[in-house]
């Protein structure tokens, strides 16, 4: 239950062996090295304290009186316990990858010589994953050589893209795509049913929030971050386009001297506020009278993620 507090009081069972600490009826408790037997796998007990930190040791306390000191790494939840057994089994997923694109500074237009490689994509597992009892992944992320990879359950994908979320409609719009199987290159010629008025929520809402975050950080710290809002103004500008056009403008050069300016520091927060009020004033306007639909096509979507899970079945060879 890694980045998840467990509450005082809450009934856990351990992963591993752990040994015991003082009996809590025994007076003052000694974390260090008074160990007294060893608590089993499978031991139930109750939350007692937890720690300043998330990562810190939990004290368990068990119907005897023992004592354990366990991270979260450590415990399972007892009503999530068989849950979390089937979440922890693992599968290589990375031979069902059908689509890889390049998406980030190089794709923007914006690279420079020390530039990452961000690759982005989906996977669709066969069937049987589907159908068995072990959980998958809805996204998994690796390095690999140095580069920042991040790949989206095919479902997972299409749910994203029909909410507008900007880097799941950029990976589908790249024009650098490293691969792309017969499924992917028919979910790239339906794009277009992804697109409605969405985009502005998304865009112009995300967006706005972000800069209030950086207002405050200006205020609390005297900086911020400006990579971030060179990114802000990006989004801004592709939401505009997509009201504007009916698609996304991943490559930004025409907007690369500006983009730039802002990333190196020669624009203040000030003036990239009003810059972006701007922007948005004018996604406003384009809101008002885009030919965007209210809502993507849901019915499309579904028909191609249906047809997309029976070829994951035709393909299916019995172990």
């Amino acid at each position: 239950m890694p980045g998840r507090m467990i509450p005082v009081g809450s009934q856990v069972v351990l992963r591993v062996a752990k040994p015991t600490l003082a009996s809590a009826s025994s007076g003052p408790i000694d974390l260090d090295e008074t160990h007294r037997a060893i608590r089993k796998p499978g031991s139930v007990g109750m939350v007692r304290e937890c720690p300043a930190r998330v990562d810190g040791p939990y004290l368990i306390e068990f119907t005897n009186g023992d004592l354990v000191a366990a991270t979260s790494s450590e415990l399972s939840l007892r009503r999530e316990e068989v849950d979390s057994e089937l979440a922890a089994q693992s599968h290589d997923l990375r031979p069902y990858i059908i689509y890889r694109c390049q998406v980030g500074s190089k794709a923007y237009g914006l690279a420079h010589d020390a530039s990452d490689d961000d690759i982005r994509g989906i996977f669709l597992p066969p069937a049987r994953l589907h159908w068995s009892l072990y959980t998958l992944p809805e996204q998994i992320e690796s390095i690999v050589d140095g580069h920042d990879e991040v790949y989206w359950e095919l479902e997972k994908f299409l749910r994203l893209a029909l909410k507008a979320n900007p880097n799941v409609l950029e990976t589908l719009w790249t024009p650098m795509v490293h691969e792309a199987d017969d499924t992917a290159q028919q979910l790239r010629a339906i794009r277009d049913r992804f697109l409605s008025k969405h985009l502005y929520k998304t865009y112009s809402g995300y967006v706005l929030s972000q800069f209030r975050r950086m207002q405050r950080s200006q205020e609390r710290t005297g900086s911020f971050k400006r990579k971030h809002a060179m990114h802000l103004i990006r989004l801004l500008l592709s939401g505009l386009h997509a009201l504007r056009e009916g698609d996304i403008l991943v490559d930004v050069g025409g907007h690369r001297e500006e983009l730039l300016n802002i990333r190196n520091g020669e624009v203040s927060l000030v003036e990239i506020q009003r810059r972006a009020l701007e922007i948005d004033q004018a996604f406003q306007r384009e809101f008002e009278r885009t030919r965007l639909p209210d809502q993507p096509d849901f019915e499309t979507i579904d028909r191609f993620l249906i047809e997309a899970r029976r070829r994951a079945v035709d393909g299916w060879e019995p172990d």
